[in-house]
């Protein structure tokens, strides 16, 4: 693991049909570097992700009862429909401008972590919705595993050391959709409320589609909000706080937001399809030791396991009570 000099202000492009000796040093530098790397040649059909976004946009533009017929209580949101203003940011006192879809993973009847992972729900309006977002769960799953395995080799680790972690994880597709904001200022509005308020992810690491429509921005290590802008086609990848405490903070779970736009954009709707890559919900959190040090010490020598440390997440972003 080697310390970057000094931040260049730009993300790199990656490929992930790179040598994986190279792009091991390329994504863990621009995760050091920023928590954040942009990933092109990832695998997903651009068939699939074009009719994932058309059914996008065809579920958020139901009518608002027949949206809030997919509210489940006391899920916190794991699948199905959460409504516009309900996810604040940690700390935050103002909702975030959006509403959101949850595709998980489905788990066989009887598997011993199916109290922690309920099973999926699909909007009846939608014939194509299942067959749709099931595939594109299965393909983000893939890739996030490929980059996995090069954060593994980064850290010293064997390639496949996430394998079992992963194995049947707790991760979550998120459709989102961000409605138009007309009235707010760049920099706010509706009492301060943003599109989404600065936070950190939650998880292992987050694969996001859809970050071309300007908005997503990160705060660098000297205090500046870097704006995120892929290629069309590209993931935007982050480190999540799972990561970040797994690791000690060498990967670092960098703050980000989706700022609302100015001028002309702002009449209009904006979408995004993150990917948020868990652990195992009995995954048991131990610091690698290689990420402690004399300089560095654990920062976390009580164990948590990684659904407990999801439910306390999900309490304090506003999804459970």
């Amino acid at each position: 693991m080697n310390l970057p000099n000094s931040p260049v202000l730009t993300l790199p492009v990656l490929s992930l049909e790179s040598d994986p000796a190279t792009l091991a040093r390329d994504l863990g530098d621009s995760f050091q570097t920023f928590g954040f790397a942009m990933v092109r040649d990832h695998g997903l059909d651009p068939a699939l992700v074009a009719r994932a976004w058309e059914l996008t946009r065809q579920f958020f533009a139901l009518p608002e009862a027949d949206k809030r017929a997919y509210l489940i209580p006391g899920q916190g949101g794991a699948r199905g429909y959460t409504a516009f203003g309900t996810e604040v940011a940690k700390g935050a006192t103002a909702h975030d401008l959006k509403e959101f879809w949850h595709v998980g993973r489905d788990l066989p009847s009887g598997h011993a972590l199916a109290a922690s992972m309920p099973p999926n729900i699909w909007p009846a309006q939608l014939p194509q919705f299942r067959e749709t977002f099931e595939a594109l769960y299965a393909a983000l799953d893939h890739a996030g595993a490929r980059i996995l395995a090069r954060i593994a080799v980064w850290l010293g680790l064997d390639e496949r050391w996430f394998d079992p972690a992963i194995d049947d994880g707790n991760s979550v597709l998120r459709l989102l959709h961000y409605p138009p904001v007309a009235d707010a200022a760049e920099s706010g509005g509706r009492g301060g409320a943003i599109r989404a308020g600065a936070h950190e992810d939650i998880n292992l690491i987050t694969l996001l589609l859809g970050a071309e429509e300007a908005g997503l921005e990160l705060l660098t290590r000297e205090g500046q909000w870097l704006e995120v802008a892929p290629p069309p086609g590209a993931l935007v990848v982050n480190i999540g706080d799972m990561l970040q405490r797994l690791t000690n903070h060498v990967l670092p779970s960098t703050t980000h937001r989706v700022r609302n736009p100015a001028g002309e954009r702002a009449t209009h709707s904006r979408y995004s399809m993150p990917f948020f890559l868990h652990l195992r919900s009995d995954f048991a959190f131990h610091t690698l030791p290689q990420c402690v040090s004399a300089d560095h010490p654990d920062r976390y020598p009580v164990s948590i396991t990684a659904d407990d440390y999801l439910q306390q997440r999900l309490r304090e972003i506003g999804l459970k009570k």
